[in-house]
């Protein structure tokens, strides 16, 4: 089982570098949501335009549903908006569940809804999204989706920082269970094996954010 995981963390890695959903910059760092500075960055959004990837990573999260969550604990599945609701319907459809969205706030008008489709009232879903760093977005979704009456205890996504110890924990806490196809370890230990894609000094810049977020980012944000 976890050869397998590793493989499918590698083939997922493979996909988005290929793809150019994969970002590398250590001289002028990328600046994520939380306000860190980061070496790297990724748009998982990009893989909605290249339906053969695209089908490889939705089978890999069909996969998850069905052999590791189990089919039968699973009425809906609920994207979290907005990336998270493209994947949700690609899933959706290969495994022939009915869908919702959970939207970060209310559209503010007409029934003004967090959560589109029909009535999930007692319904076992689980959260779709894109990625996730910190985890606070899950939480957010979960919170909505249990006010709305229905019971999440999974979420997917297929990208994990994985740049926080806590975060896993964090999530369990609020009875979140995390599964996801690749991390960052994951990108830079495929990059090591094909030395063409990025050079050994960002490599070893990418390493240090990895294992220290958060002095990474101090060192390199710009004085003003």
């Amino acid at each position: 089982m976890k050869n397998l995981k590793n493989e499918v963390a590698r083939i997922t890695a493979k996909l988005l570098l290929e793809i150019n959903a994969v970002h590398f910059n250590s001289v002028s760092p990328f600046t994520l949501t939380s306000g860190l500075k980061s070496p790297v960055y990724i748009d998982c959004r990009k893989l909605i335009s290249y339906p053969k990837a695209r089908s490889i990573l939705i089978n890999f999260f069909g996969d998850i549903v069905v052999n590791k969550i189990g089919l039968d604990k699973v009425e809906s599945l609920v994207g979290g908006e907005t990336a998270g609701i493209p994947f949700a319907s690609f899933l959706a459809i290969n495994l022939d569940l009915p869908m919702h969205y959970v939207r970060k706030k209310p559209k503010g008008f007409g029934v003004n809804n967090y959560i589109e489709g029909n009535n999930i009232e007692g319904k076992k879903v689980i959260l779709v999204e894109d990625l996730t760093t910190d985890g606070g977005s899950k939480i957010k979704f979960c919170d909505t989706i249990r006010k709305a009456g229905a019971i999440v205890e999974e979420t997917i996504v297929l990208f994990y920082y994985n740049i926080f110890n806590d975060v896993p924990d964090k999530l369990k806490n609020s009875g979140i269970n995390l599964n996801y196809l690749a991390c960052w370890w994951d990108i830079l230990n495929y990059c090591k094996e094909d030395n063409s894609i990025i050079d050994n000094k960002t490599i070893d810049q990418i390493e240090k954010f990895l294992i220290s977020p958060k002095e990474w980012s101090e060192n390199h944000s710009q004085k003003i």
